[in-house]
């Protein structure tokens, strides 16, 4: 176990999505906790939202040209090689000057040429996989990491199973205590005390699936007493807004995306949901009820299987994507109709929580330094 007053230089790499971004952060702040001397740079993709949302966090941050593969045939693939020489080539010069004693990846290919020159070096490395279905990015690094934390059981099928930590995902430290904000957030939001608040989740870029199927049943939703604070996401934000003024309805709450989180949740009646990692994780903390309507557009269908995890334990309701529209208000229904339902679901889904998951990463991260 390393000295608290200790000053260590850490790096950490990876992005894309917020579901990479948060626990990154998560786990910087934990790091800052225990280690205030500590330096920490964070490296992710030029043009990504790390590179906005890490310099908000109060971190620095380098970004890389390096690109995602695109599956189907593209015209932007043939710049790859050209990208990868260049964020390989960065990444030795900031680990040259930054002299890190450890390297963290929490996934996206932002990541992979950062670690790829750490393991090549010598230096200690740690990998964090949120989902249930391990990233490329992750896999290809796994066999040189010294550690693994990961948030699902069974996770070696894609990892070396002497590695690998099963901690959870690390959540932002404001949504740990919810107590006495519900007041707070009512305010902040605009919202009637005297209306249930249904909170729409589909993640930080949108879910069309989603945004369709509140539209759909947004009138119905206000005339039965419900009001919604709708985080649609920035893809979508103009056209939501549009509906939703023309509609001349009254508590339909349109955000692009909710940074105060922490007052969300704590005002939230029941919450509708893709199911990716964060978004699972965080709402097991907050222990409200919970629609997953998981996308059927990520590897291996893995958000269905995080929401399964849930289901099978009566901690949350699985609605699919190809039949949520027209069906959000009728499932909200049938939850509220059954006594202690909403109670029970709330109550279950807390008991599959990982509080501390951010300060069991610190201490694995603090293992591997030699």
């Amino acid at each position: 176990m390393k000295n608290g007053n200790r000053t260590y230089r850490i790096m950490i790499s990876g992005g894309g999505t917020g579901g990479h971004i948060y626990p990154a952060i998560a786990i910087a702040n934990a790091w800052k906790e225990k280690h205030p001397g500590a330096e920490i740079l964070f490296v992710g993709a030029e043009g990504k939202m790390e590179m906005q949302k890490v310099p908000e966090a109060g971190y620095k941050i380098e970004g890389l040209t390096v690109a995602g593969l695109q599956r189907s045939l593209s015209l932007s693939n043939l710049s790859f090689p050209f990208k990868l020489l260049k964020s390989i080539s960065k990444s030795r010069r900031l680990i040259k000057e930054f002299q890190p004693e450890a390297v963290v990846g929490v996934g996206g290919y932002a990541s992979g040429p950062l670690l790829y020159v750490a393991q090549g070096q010598g230096i200690p490395t740690l990998l964090q996989e949120q989902n249930s279905y391990a990233g490329l990015t992750n896999k290809l690094l796994a066999k040189k990491a010294n550690a693994i934390c990961v948030a699902y059981p069974g996770m070696e099928k894609f990892f070396p199973k002497n590695k690998i930590r099963h901690t959870g995902n690390p959540v932002r430290k404001d949504i740990l205590d919810l107590t006495g904000k519900k007041e707070l957030a009512l305010n902040h939001f605009g919202l009637d005390k005297d209306r249930k608040v249904l909170l729409v989740l589909g993640g930080s870029l949108g879910a069309r699936t989603i945004n369709q199927a509140i539209l759909a049943d947004m009138e119905a939703l206000e005339k039965s007493g419900y009001q919604v604070l709708w985080q649609c996401g920035k893809f979508y934000f103009q056209e939501m807004m549009e509906t939703v003024n023309q509609s001349n309805l009254k508590h339909i709450h349109v955000r692009e995306f909710i940074k105060e989180m922490d007052l969300a949740y704590a005002v939230a009646d029941v919450v509708v949901s893709r199911s990716g990692a964060l978004s699972v994780s965080e709402l097991s903390l907050v222990a409200k009820p919970v629609v997953f309507i998981p996308s059927p557009n990520v590897a291996e269908d893995h958000q269905t299987k995080n929401a399964m995890a849930f289901v099978s334990e009566n901690a949350a309701i699985l609605l699919k994507d190809s039949e949520a529209v027209g069906k959000v208000k009728e499932t909200l229904d049938l939850l509220f109709e059954e006594e202690g339902k909403a109670e029970d679901l709330g109550r279950n889904i807390k008991k599959l929580s990982k509080a501390n998951a951010a300060k069991e990463i610190v201490q694995a991260l603090e293992e591997i330094i030699a």
